[in-house]
């Protein structure tokens, strides 16, 4: 038997499926750019969490099945809050988001009376709903720039694009929350320094939560990076960007699902990790069985109690209301 054509079969069965059992249930299929290369081919929609809950509160399908972690598929339902909103597992959960809660965050808002709160949207619905104001990686400055200069600001819970929020805007009344996502924590600056050896013209894409974040900026500015080829920038804009670049190589710092993108939209680049082994387990956990199931069985449904939703759909259109809400997280 020819495996290679074997294996092509049984993926467009699944693929399939998928779609079948998508159409029976009136449901469109979100994945986020993380999820596994799989996943994302089979996906009526691809994208990072924010622009697919734009997505999600636009279209006519009454089911929205949200292929990533628990916080997206809320930030979904809270935008869809008359559609059934389901994950294919919830117990994806997100490690930057699980480093604070909403009584953590009643607390820190107790200890500074009169702050205004920025939550990144990587965060549960019950810390929305203690949020004034939401924001993404894309947008952040512009929601912190929106808030008085005189009004002291507490940033959650991502202490690197808290930092980066702090330098772009010079505002030295920014408290920031000791948060951060596990995976892009792990990129370091010795990533890129080791990287950007082995590829001295590469174009260098960095995501403002990893931990290399700062560091790039610095080694740019003493030469060590390209200042004109080292960006720092959301999941979106890395897609965007990817898809005018002309370089023969480019070096992501971020999780490495987002190189799936970004390779299928330019194959004129090649696209490398700055670490190869930054690889978000949350994320990996939506497989084809999972999915599956969730399409059968209207598996895991996602539902917000009402004193929450309310609050927190709030603090979402505050953001996007300021302007617009950029290529997301």
């Amino acid at each position: 038997m020819d495996v290679a054509g074997a294996t092509g079969t049984l993926e467009a069965s699944w693929q399939d499926e998928v779609r079948r059992l998508a159409a029976s249930q009136d449901a469109v299929i979100l994945a986020h750019n993380y999820q596994t290369p799989d996943i994302q081919d089979v996906a009526h929609h691809v994208g990072d969490s924010l622009a697919l809950s734009r997505i999600a509160a636009n279209t006519d399908a009454s089911t929205i099945v949200f292929c990533g972690v628990h916080f997206m598929a809320e930030t979904a339902k809270l935008l869809s809050p008359d559609k059934r909103v389901l994950v294919p597992t919830a117990e994806a959960g997100c490690s930057l988001a699980d480093t604070i809660d909403a009584d953590a965050l009643r607390a820190w808002k107790s200890e500074n009376p009169g702050a205004a709160v920025v939550a990144y949207v990587n965060t549960s619905a019950a810390v929305k709903a203690e949020a004034d104001i939401c924001c993404t990686s894309s947008n952040a400055v512009e929601v912190v720039e929106s808030i008085p200069a005189d009004t002291p600001v507490l940033f959650l819970p991502d202490q690197f694009l808290g930092a980066h929020v702090q330098r772009a805007t010079g505002r030295t009344n920014i408290k920031v929350w000791m948060g951060e996502c596990h995976v892009h924590a792990g990129i370091s600056p010795t990533d890129i320094r080791t990287q950007v050896a082995a590829h001295p013209t590469a174009e260098v894409l960095v995501h403002p939560e990893c931990g290399c974040a700062s560091s790039a900026i610095w080694l740019a500015g003493e030469g060590d990076l390209p200042i004109g080829r080292t960006r720092i920038m959301s999941t979106g804009a890395m897609v965007d960007a990817a898809r005018e670049m002309t370089a023969s190589t480019a070096l992501v710092a971020t999780e490495i699902g987002m190189l799936h993108q970004l390779r299928k939209v330019n194959d004129r680049t090649t696209f490398l990790p700055m670490n190869a082994k930054a690889s978000c387990r949350y994320m990996k956990m939506t497989n084809a069985q999972l999915l599956l199931r969730c399409l059968r069985e209207g598996r895991d449904e996602i539902t917000i109690p009402a004193d929450i939703a309310a609050p927190a759909r709030r603090a979402v259109e505050r953001m996007i209301a300021i302007g617009k809400p950029g290529g997301g997280e």
